[in-house]
């Protein structure tokens, strides 16, 4: 055995067992901490690959920002897991049922797998030698599969949103700037003059 292949039986086994605990994982800051190894050990394996700018990549977004954005905001909202998990044996049998389904597609899809001989054989349309990775990466999204790119972004803004209709919440009693209403203030609405008598203060229904 070679130093690549150690190296991709050490990265692939790590980035496995690190998948497995994120969802295993009774506490959320483990799972995050998790993710993040799983992230660090798929980069590796990119590496090995050749594909350097995939694995900076995964480096700096999702590990340097997504990773510990999800880390930062499950510390911060100190969300009481336990009330979620009240209500976990009456949705037990669906879940149970949908899991089941899962189960029997994925036997379904991985028992019908067969690797076939002309997919190997298949030429491949080769990349200039002379094209870095990033080149050749941006070459590819962009005129081979731009039209699936730009796509893929238009689902995610449609999920960004969403995301930020359905977390819009109007909350009474919360007070909120108007630009309009303040920009729409005159001297006699905005000042009051009142005769206080001495030692008497203002009342606090006044304030």
């Amino acid at each position: 055995m070679n130093a690549a292949a150690a190296f991709f039986y050490l990265f692939s086994s790590i980035t496995i067992a690190s998948a497995v605990m994120v969802v295993a994982s009774r506490n959320p800051v483990h799972s995050v901490l998790f993710l993040i190894l799983a992230f660090v050990n798929a980069a590796g394996l990119f590496l090995l690959l050749g594909a350097e700018f995939l694995a900076m990549l995964l480096i700096v977004v999702y590990v340097g920002a997504v990773a510990v954005l999800f880390l930062f905001v499950v510390m911060m909202l100190d969300v009481d897991f336990a009330e979620f998990r009240q209500g976990f044996l009456q949705y037990l049998p669906i879940g149970a049922l949908v899991g089941l389904i899962f189960a029997v597609e994925l036997l379904v899809v991985v028992g019908a797998w067969v690797i076939d001989p002309q997919i190997v054989r298949a030429p491949v349309a080769p990349i200039s030698g002379t094209l870095s990775n990033t080149a050749a990466l941006g070459q590819v999204l962009y005129t081979q599969y731009v039209y699936y790119f730009q796509a893929a972004g238009l689902v995610l803004l449609v999920a960004m949103i969403g995301a930020i209709v359905l977390t819009l919440r109007e909350r009474p009693g919360v007070k909120r700037q108007d630009i309009n209403q303040q920009n729409a203030r005159t001297k006699d609405t905005a000042m009051e003059v009142r005769k206080v008598a001495s030692h008497a203060g203002i009342p606090e229904e006044t304030v």
